[in-house]
């Protein structure tokens, strides 16, 4: 399967280079190019990507809210949103996240790791570049407010949780449980239904939040 990707940024030099980037992976063809947020909301409702990489400075529309209208599980149909920023301020990372974004990758990263992202986005998992990993999940430490936090999982779903916390993926967690991968999604759909999470990244985030995941 050719992994259809729509890339908004208002630089034209990012912009080709980004293009040429996608291009050059055997699995994956650009469909489209926005240069500012409302173009690539138009384009990603009527292309329907499987991924959207998506600046976060644009005119007209910011990559924030253009995340919040495409990738939020509350969306008509929701599109898989990977963001790829020069900035890594601590404010847009969670917003994204919050938004909905199933990644967060840094312009300097390097195609690698972009390829990396997309590939994730498009099987259900999320990554987030690792010079901001440490800092995100500090910032994620457990809120204490002096009662006991409500664990609306079962235990199967809590320790599954914590895997994806951990930041294993679907395949590592179906090993260290001896499960099937299939076995593995059914209980992410459960998990993310019940927290109302938007995808992996938001689970990831209640288990720090919560303090029942671990360094």
């Amino acid at each position: 399967m050719t992994i259809r990707v729509l890339v908004a940024d208002d630089q034209d030099g990012v912009r080709r280079g980004l293009c040429r980037l996608i291009d050059a992976q055997s699995d994956m063809a650009v469909v489209g190019e926005a240069a500012d947020g409302l173009q690539a909301v138009a384009l990603a409702r009527s292309l329907r990507p499987d991924v959207a990489l998506v600046d976060i400075r644009m005119p007209r529309l910011d990559g924030l809210d253009v995340t919040r209208l495409l990738a939020d599980a509350s969306a008509p149909e929701p599109v898989r949103v990977v963001i790829v920023t020069t900035f890594d301020h601590d404010e847009y990372v969670h917003t994204a996240l919050q938004a909905g974004a199933c990644g967060f990758v840094l312009k300097r990263s390097g195609p690698a790791l972009l390829a990396e992202a997309v590939r994730a986005a498009v099987a259900g998992e999320s990554l987030i570049s690792p010079a901001i990993t440490v800092r995100l999940l500090q910032h994620l430490a457990p809120v204490r407010t002096g009662k006991a936090q409500r664990n609306p999982l079962t235990p199967r779903e809590t320790e599954l949780a914590r895997l994806v916390a951990r930041g294993l993926s679907n395949a590592d967690i179906a090993a260290e449980l001896f499960i099937s991968v299939g076995t593995v999604k059914t209980h992410l759909a459960n998990i993310q239904a019940k927290l109302g999470a938007a995808n992996r990244v938001g689970i990831a985030a209640w288990c720090w939040q919560t303090g029942r995941a671990t360094p």
